[in-house]
Order: structure tokens, then sequence, then C-alpha cells
């Protein structure tokens, strides 16, 4: 949960029409940067492919994923000329070890900030902030509710304002900023839900009942692969590397153009089965609308940033999981399980089940703070 609480969804697109003259079938009218990436492969477009008019192919490139031969993407079509960014692509020889120290070094400084300006009760604000909205109610159901809004105006209206906030500071000063204001925040209502979880009325217990555990267990597991699909990019979050706006097309995304809300819907309602009460059911109402909201927001937010390219990529998605690839408009490559067969996907395989074993001990570090 804490990890679906602080991230957002940062895109840029892979696919341009090179233009001599001629008119492609789809007229860009997005950004300079909507140009190939040099770290990508191009290919000329083979005069098979359907997505233009015949009369135009020449002059014309798209990205086909790596490991793609001409011949497959000829077989491919649609499938193959990808318009987004290929997501969770990763490779060694591509990493500078410079970069993956400047991470660590800044992952350490943040971390030590947070604890000492938020967390510890001796120095933090976090304590009076949690004391303030507390005020606000006796319920705390009610409390619940207002720090999960209070996080999702602050991360969305940060998100929304986002080109507006990079052209002013710039890109990495605005992701120092957008992380620095939402982080603690994110914290606050972990801490408050891991704390007051058991609190409130008690609605139902299936604990006790065979297999429910094994469900939720495998539920919340499966969430994860939803939840991040943008994270992968974690030079990006830290804003070693330029931040972006991605524009995601493989992989998850071929299941659900909104899998972060996809994954925050099931971990809720896993949860809320777990527990029970009016606390957790109040925490998941909170959270799903503001991951409803997302949809529409980062819709809006891509469209506006990349126009017809956006159009395109939508036309052959869908925001429930598996309707665009049952009605036929998302065409699946033959060897679509690659796309899962890469090491932010087993890194992410590793960290969900190393966060599963520190339940208690995240259990215990909360409880130390009387939130």
């Amino acid at each position: 949960m804490a990890a679906s609480l602080l991230l957002c969804r940062p895109a840029i697109p892979l696919f341009a029409a090179k233009i001599s003259n001629q008119s492609p079938l789809f007229s860009f009218s997005t950004p300079k940067t909507l140009r190939p990436l040099p770290e990508y492969r191009t290919c000329r477009c083979p005069t098979t492919v359907s997505l233009f008019r015949p009369e135009k192919f020449r002059g014309y490139w798209w990205r086909r994923p790596a490991g793609t031969s001409l011949g497959e993407a000829e077989e491919k079509e649609t499938s193959a000329a990808i318009i987004g960014e290929d997501s969770a692509d990763f490779e060694l020889d591509q990493q500078k070890l410079s970069s993956w120290v400047a991470f660590t070094v800044i992952l350490g400084v943040v971390l030590a900030a947070l604890n000492v300006l938020w967390i510890d009760p001796s120095s933090g604000f976090g304590k009076y902030f949690i004391s303030a909205v507390s005020r606000i109610s006796e319920s705390d159901e009610v409390v619940m509710l207002l720090l999960v809004f209070i996080f999702a105006a602050v991360h969305s209206g940060m998100a929304s304002f986002r080109d507006a906030g990079e052209k002013l500071i710039g890109e990495r000063s605005y992701r120092v900023l957008f992380a620095g204001i939402s982080l603690p925040l994110a914290v606050s209502t972990v801490v408050y839900f891991i704390n007051h979880r058991y609190d409130g009325v008690q609605l139902w217990n299936v604990q006790s009942i065979p297999g429910v555990h094994q469900l939720v267990w495998l539920s919340s597991f499966l969430s994860f692969f939803f939840l991040y699909p943008s994270t992968f990019n974690l030079l990006e979050v830290a804003a070693v590397d330029k931040p972006k706006m991605h524009l995601w097309e493989t992989g998850i995304m071929r299941i659900t153009r909104h899998p972060q809300m996809v994954g925050q819907v099931v971990w809720c309602m896993a949860h809320t089965l777990w527990i029970g009460n009016s606390v957790a059911l109040a925490a998941s109402v909170g959270l799903i609308a503001h991951h409803l909201f997302g949809v529409w927001n980062g819709d809006r937010r891509l469209a506006a940033r990349y126009g017809e390219a956006f159009d395109v990529v939508k036309s052959r998605t869908s925001i429930l999981p598996f309707a665009a690839i049952v009605d036929g408009r998302q065409k699946l490559p033959k060897d679509y399980y690659k796309e899962f067969l890469r090491l932010p996907y087993l890194t992410l395989t590793a960290v969900t089940l190393g966060a599963y074993f520190a339940h208690p001990l995240m259990q215990a570090a909360s409880f130390g703070l009387h939130w």
C-alpha cells in the first residue's frame, strides 16, 4: 500500500513519423520530443503494414521491440508498430555505475531527512500533522478518509500542474518538490492505517474460513504487478535521470491502460475482506476513489501532452482489464510472456515477497510512533 500511494506515472512516446513532403494517416500535433529515441532500434516501414496508407509508406519510421526481426514485424503488423514505450525495458549494458551510486546516495539522504523531519517523535512534524487531523473528528473512519483525501489532493494536484511546474523550475526540481511533499503525507496515511486497521466496527470476520488467507495473499501479491508499471525507472524517480512522462504500451499495459488503479482496487478488496471492519472499508473507499479520479486525470494529461499518439494507444487498450484483448482491439504477440521475463519484474517479485515477510517489522515500527 505504501508504495502504491507514493508513485505517479510519468511518460514519453517512442514513435514518430518522419515526413518527406508526404502526410501520414495520423497527423501528429504533438511536441517536438515525439521522435525516435537513439537507444531504441528502428527499421524502415515494410510495405505490408496496414497502419498507414499504402501510397505513403516511404519515409516513415516506426519503433519495433528489441529482438524482433523484420519478418516478425511484418507478421505482427499493428502489434509490432508500437507507438508508446516498452515498459520494464532494462538492459544492464546501458546502465552507468555512477548513476546507481548517485541513486543510492540520494535515497539514503531522503530517508534520513524523512526520519528526522517527519517520523522521529522528538524532532519530526508528523505527529503534529496526525494530531491536527485527528482533532477534526473522533471517528477513526473519518480521520482515515481525511488522510487519504489530503494525500490525494496534493498528489493528484501536483501531478496536474506538472507541465507548468517543470517549465517554471525544471523537471528534476519539480520531481524533488513533488516527492518532498507527497512522501511524508503517504507515510502518515500508511502508519495511521496500520495502527488503526482493527479499530471501528467489525462488519464481518472470515479469517478462519479455509482458503481465505491464501486468496488474500495471492490477490495482494498479484496487485503489485499492476501497481508499479511506471516505477521501473528508479533513476527518474530519484531525479538522477531527467524525469519524463511515459506513454507505456507493452507488458501490463496491454491488459489494462490503468494498471495502478486496477492494482489498488485488487489490494483494497483483498485487505478489506481480510480485516472486515469500518476503518479498512473507509481506507479502501478513499484509495479507490483517488485512483478512479486518476484514470480520468491520467488520460487527460496524456491526451494534452501527446495528442493523436495517445488517441492511437487509447484505441487499442482498455481501462477494464482484458477488455481490449477480448474485443480484438489489442493483438498480443505470440511471445507476449517475454515482456514480463525481465529484470524489473523479477526484482518486483523479490521486493513483494520481502514486504510480505517484513509485515511484523512494519507493524512494530508503526506502533512505536503512536499515530
